[in-house]
């Protein structure tokens, strides 16, 4: 065990494949260990000891506990680990992954991903939660509608004006809904109701968070950002450090153009969509908003997206405008500044 140096790691629910090698990478063991085994092996380990890992669910809490005993822990992203799968695609097991993860954590050039504290898993939680009860919500509605408009009654889509016409067409006797109709309506009216109240306690919670979180409320000054984005924000990046500049954290955001470029001619597409989802989602939404209003504020940010509007379209501003904000909050969190909304940027003097 003091030979090794490097750990590399496949995760599952109730079997760990690790795949450990020396200095000079050689192998020194590969072994499939029970959940329960894992950790008291891992703590034989020399101290300081790389272990690696994708970041896929339990990820980092292994991580939190391995780091609390001492060893250096990394976690990669899984579409970095594939590459280095000797095998190929067709040649997918848990020692292969183990393996690859052990190889990829070799790079000098390898990326990895923070791992989250408690506190921020937590907070993001209340926002799966709220994604999923929104989507439960949607489901809802649509069936409600698609009942009605069996019977030919066309509501609108909604949720607010579908709750002002519901009960109304629940009691009215003149349609042609029948009594078991009504009585599913009824009860599917109860499950709206419902999801509207899981949906109201999660913007509780995420207010709560604002208002504990000096660096959430800083966050929510831009346009463009709202509530529940800058609360995501927060829980999901955590240190903004782990960036070098702000066109890294926009590239990990998925907010830059594709490139397809070759023989110094640079050829750019639409944006990469990588990273997070629901973060990206978060602010390319509230930018819509923002672009949608510019005309109710006065700002330099309005200004330049009043003109991008003009000349490139409402929908390449709104993206724009997200890859702005993104940039304007690396800066903010991790050179420790304060946001100006009238601060104009200037272009560098070129260098004779």
């Amino acid at each position: 065990m003091q030979e090794i140096t490097r750990v590399g790691v496949d995760l599952a629910k109730n079997v760990i494949q690790v795949h450990a090698v020396d200095a000079q990478g050689n192998v020194v063991t590969k072994r499939q260990l029970s959940r329960s085994k894992f950790k008291p092996w891992c703590l034989q380990l020399p101290p300081g000891c790389l272990v690696a890992m994708e970041a896929c669910g339990g990820a980092h809490h292994w991580a939190r506990s391995l780091l609390d005993a001492g060893l250096n822990v990394r976690l990669i992203a899984p579409h970095l680990v594939s590459p280095y799968r000797q095998q190929g695609k067709t040649g997918k097991n848990d020692a292969n992954d183990a393996a690859a993860v052990c190889e990829a954590a070799s790079r000098p050039c390898m990326h990895f991903v923070a791992v989250k504290t408690v506190d921020q898993q937590g907070v993001l939680s209340i926002h799966r939660l709220r994604e999923g009860v929104k989507s439960d919500r949607q489901g809802c509605i649509n069936r409600i509608r698609s009942i009605l408009a069996e019977f030919g009654i066309v509501v609108p889509k909604s949720p607010e004006a579908l709750h002002a016409v519901l009960s109304e067409h629940i009691e009215d006797a003149s349609n042609e809904l029948p009594g078991i109709a009504r009585l599913s309506l009824s009860r599917m009216q109860e499950q709206l109701s419902e999801f509207e109240r899981h949906i109201k306690w999660c913007d509780e919670r995420i207010a709560a968070h604002i208002k504990s979180d000096e660096r959430a409320r800083q966050a929510q000054q831009l346009l463009g950002v709202g509530p529940v984005g800058a609360s995501a924000l927060i829980a999901t990046v955590g240190d903004f450090k782990q960036f070098d500049n702000a066109a890294q954290f926009s590239a990990w955001l998925g907010l830059v153009p594709r490139q397809n470029s070759t023989g110094g001619k640079s050829r750019l597409g639409k944006i990469t969509k990588r990273g997070d989802i629901y973060l990206r989602m978060l602010l390319v939404q509230g930018a819509k908003a923002a672009v949608l209003s510019t005309w109710r504020h006065d700002s330099p940010t309005s200004q330049w997206v009043t003109r991008l509007c003009e000349r490139s379209g409402w929908q390449v501003a709104a993206v724009a405008l997200a890859n702005k904000n993104a940039r304007v909050l690396w800066a903010m969190f991790a050179k420790g500044k304060s946001f100006d909304p009238n601060y104009v940027s200037s272009r560098p003097s070129s260098v004779v």
